[in-house]
């Protein structure tokens, strides 16, 4: 199916916000003025800057990961359980906990993927600024190179996250025809909506955040806003995915280069967060982003902390001391038992699921695992526990052979990124590695879901109402 993609002539920057915007975006008939408060001239640079703080745009990420990921326990029989069974508006919830293949069915028009819909609607904005800026009457060079260059960031942001999300994990020697997700550059081209190869998707990705690059702020107000560390902590983020672990880790040094921050949260008193920074002024975050189903508090929603997740935490690890909490917090009318996320809830504010400080010291870390130096994995992991762990506990781990630092580097990841995104997609891409490799069982309502390393649901499918409103859209096993 071939559609024609409608814009504006600079009176006011149009754009359809009916995702159908996702990919409906392209074959919808409203549109929606975009104007910006004030005394502003439509067209003009200042619009193009106000389009970009627009962080309920910029700032979208999936929530799908965390709900199927061995992070999360709902037990069975359970007061969150039952309620999840009750009714089907969080229906998509025990969905993904479930590894179902639909996690959006058509039958009530409600199940649509906001996933999906807010990633595209992040990239149609990013496409209108790449594509309009140039042409803008006024300001300067460096001023219109430097809005493109964080739109390129946020649409390669996006993209990421589609791939790793509604495609199969990166390997290079299927990548050139592993099936994409559509690839949507340009604004106003007819163009079909097929999917492209996961290579060209990661090319893509590739090419927005080096030609970004140079055009970059070293240091923003604001950590909502790309700057050269967002920039190279993404392409740290995107190498790692790909498995170039080499490149992953020169990324991340030049981005802690440029930011090498770390909260003391040992520093912290337990059960508060009074001194822990909002989300858009936290040093350690290089690139915020935030999940789309918001805060995890509310009861039948919340994220339990699995068995398996609590063995990975001591009484002395300020992360589960500060981030979580008993269940009687989450519910004072029904019994929750066990342990929940938290932190989110505490700041009233998404938690952030974007390029980071720690992740980039775990990337070098994974890598000098990888690279037979387990003494410098270890030190990197020990730099970031230094900030986490209270001095009653062990601070400092310790290996001397290579698979051994690469096991506690990968739990490390786990303890630090619990419930923000990386998990699932560690899983994935970990999947078929012996030393990580593992059948997944979960129950829920008395059913039994099974993950097994090759398993079709490490992938997403894309909720049918995409694919009813563009048929090219071909379907995920």
């Amino acid at each position: 199916m071939k559609v024609n993609i409608k814009y504006s002539e600079y009176k006011s920057v149009l754009i359809c916000i009916s995702l159908g915007l996702v990919l409906s975006f392209w074959s919808c008939e409203k549109y929606v003025d975009i104007k910006t408060q004030g005394q502003l001239t439509p067209g003009t640079i200042e619009n193009y800057r106000y389009l970009l703080n627009n962080t309920q745009v910029f700032e979208a990420a999936p929530s799908l990961s965390d709900m199927a990921s061995d992070d999360l326990e709902i037990v069975d029989g359970s007061a969150q359980q039952l309620s999840l069974a009750s009714s089907d508006y969080n229906g998509y919830y025990r969905r993904a906990y479930q590894w179902s293949e639909d996690i959006y069915p058509i039958e009530n028009q409600y199940h649509k993927d906001d996933n999906w819909n807010r990633l595209y609607n992040t990239i149609a904005y990013a496409n209108t600024i790449i594509a309009e800026v140039p042409d803008i009457s006024d300001g300067t060079s460096s001023e219109k190179e430097e809005l493109i260059a964080e739109a390129k960031i946020h649409r390669a942001s996006a993209y990421l996250m589609l791939v790793n999300t509604y495609a199969n994990p990166y390997q290079q020697e299927s990548a050139a025809t592993d099936l994409g997700v559509p690839l949507v550059l340009r604004p106003t081209t007819e163009q079909s909506l097929s999917r492209g190869s996961l290579e060209q998707v990661y090319t893509a990705i590739l090419d927005d955040i080096q030609s970004a690059l140079p055009a970059l702020l070293t240091k923003q107000q604001y950590s909502t806003l790309p700057s050269k560390a967002s920039a190279y902590g993404l392409l740290a983020r995107t190498y790692l995915y790909m498995n170039r672990y080499a490149d992953a880790a020169a990324a991340a040094d030049q981005a802690l280069s440029l930011n090498d921050q770390l909260i003391d949260l040992t520093k912290m008193e337990i059960g508060t967060l009074v001194n822990y920074p909002l989300r858009v002024s936290n040093p350690e975050i290089l690139l915020s982003k935030i999940p789309v189903n918001g805060i995890t508090a509310y009861p039948p929603t919340a994220f339990r902390l699995s068995k398996d997740l609590l063995t990975l935490f001591d009484d002395a690890d300020q992360r589960y001391n500060l981030f979580t909490v008993p269940g009687k917090t989450i519910s004072t009318w029904e019994v929750y038992e066990g342990r929940y996320y938290y932190l989110d809830y505490r700041k009233n504010e998404g938690r952030n699921v974007g390029p980071s400080v720690p992740e980039m010291l775990l990337i070098k870390a994974e890598f000098a695992a990888r690279n037979n130096q387990p003494i410098v994995a270890m030190d990197l992991v020990n730099r970031l526990r230094a900030k986490r762990i209270l001095a009653t506990g062990t601070v400092n781990l310790r290996a001397t052979q290579a698979d051994d630092a690469l096991i506690q580097v990968i739990a490390e990841r786990r303890r630090e990124f619990m419930f923000r995104m990386l998990r699932w997609w560690d899983m994935r891409r970990l999947k078929n590695d012996a030393r990580f490799q593992k059948n997944y069982s979960r129950t829920f309502g008395g059913i039994v879901s099974t993950l097994t390393p090759n398993s079709d649901r490490y992938v997403f499918r894309i909720a049918q109402y995409e694919i009813n409103l563009s048929p090219e859209i071909q379907q995920n096993p």
